[in-house]
């Protein structure tokens, strides 16, 4: 499309425009709800790193999807207290599991997840519960040094976490989107 002339430029754009679109952009625009970005999975993580802590919203619903997976954060809480991901199902009344809570807290802080969301995440029946440890769990980084800072190097990790997940390494590479030729 980028050619000397006015008669290539035209050529070149009717051939574009009968190339047609691709099965998969057909495919998630024929969606409900369309992605928030959209492109490679190292592209797409690599707009999540960059933008979102700085751009979630309550009032752009989309803007969450930037956010760390919950496996992620599930997988980051287990390797800090060195447990296995079972772990932070089990639910026992009146002991305090400290690694569910903090998985729990991050799904809500890092995330913003909403209650209901969390509940479903850590199969429990109730999301006043979730409300419950949320709170529990701010009382207690308030108090406990020591939990104050594993829990602000579990984000600090969650965000580096974020940056590390592009495995497309497409530099020099062709790429083909929406039936362009793109050289990175």
């Amino acid at each position: 499309m980028f050619t000397a002339t006015k008669a290539e430029r035209l050529h070149s754009y009717r051939q574009f425009v009968a190339m047609g679109d691709s099965e998969t952009i057909t495919a998630v625009f024929d969606k409900k709800r369309w992605p928030s970005v959209l492109g490679a999975e190292g592209f797409v993580n690599s707009i999540r790193e960059r933008f979102f802590l700085q751009k979630v919203d309550d009032e752009v619903p989309q803007s969450n999807e930037l956010a760390p997976e919950p496996s992620q954060i599930k997988r980051a809480v287990c390797r800090s207290y060195r447990i296995n991901e079972a772990e932070l199902l089990v639910s026992r009344r009146e002991v305090i599991n400290g690694p569910r809570h903090v998985a729990i807290y991050l799904m809500r802080r890092v995330r913003r997840d909403s209650l209901r969301q969390i509940a479903e995440q850590f199969q429990m029946r109730k999301y006043s519960s979730v409300s419950s440890v949320i709170e529990r769990m701010k009382v207690l980084l308030n108090k406990d040094r020591k939990l104050r800072l594993r829990v602000e190097k579990l984000i600090s990790e969650l965000s580096e976490i974020q940056k590390q997940t592009s495995p497309l390494d497409l530099r020099g590479k062709t790429t083909q989107l929406c039936g362009i030729s793109i050289q990175s």
